[in-house]
């Protein structure tokens, strides 16, 4: 799969960073609302300012942060991402990885919920234009490993024929940010709950 521009691979050092929910939401808010201080960062997630500055740092020594240093003093220290794009390659990654990949996923997830629920509460202030863009769907199919890995490939390309949202792409005056989140979740018959298959007709 082709790298995202101005994107972090994750390797076994940057994903035990991250597998830990509030370091999700500390680097989500910085890509999502640009430089900040641990203070404001604190305040915007409700946890103290120590703590995110505690967090701050252990994304720091991962690379995933770094300084902002077109901003601040001797008092403040901002924080910016230091990328854009977090990718994680599971098929790379060593297999004593694993328990941290779980986690990392988890916090993601819980991540891409708190996005969407915040988004639907706010869904009646929307522009009547910006409603009627929104489209929550599912599909449900029936794949082999191939064709959903073939699947990703083509929605990723499709993403990426549109206008990222980096300083450096000019976007007309009635743009806005949009958030897309693309989920393949396989559902093999074994992990359904309580073991009732999809043929099993009760």
């Amino acid at each position: 799969m082709t790298t995202e521009p101005n994107a972090v691979v994750l390797d076994g050092s940057s994903l035990k960073a991250l597998a830990h929910p509030l370091r999700v939401s500390l680097l989500g808010a910085l890509r999502r609302f640009g430089p900040a201080t641990a203070t404001q960062l604190g305040q915007r997630l409700g946890i103290s300012s120590g703590s995110a500055s505690y967090h701050l740092r252990q994304l720091e020594k991962a690379g995933l942060v770094t300084d902002d240093v077109s901003r601040g003093n001797a008092r403040d220290r901002w924080w910016r991402a230091a990328h854009r794009v977090t990718e994680l390659r599971g098929e790379d990654m060593d297999p004593a990885d694993a328990d941290a990949i779980d986690e990392y996923l988890r916090s993601v997830a819980a991540s891409y919920t708190l996005v969407l629920q915040q988004t639907v509460n706010e869904r009646a202030t929307m522009p009547p234009d910006w409603r009627d863009a929104m489209d929550i769907s599912d599909y449900l199919l029936r794949l082999t490993p191939d064709e959903a890995k073939t699947l990703a490939v083509r929605l990723h390309a499709v993403v990426r024929e549109f206008r990222y949202d980096v300083p450096e792409n000019r976007a007309p005056e009635d743009a806005e940010r949009v958030t897309v989140v693309l989920q393949i979740l396989p559902q093999p018959q074994g992990a359904l709950e309580d073991g009732v298959t999809e043929d099993d007709p009760s």
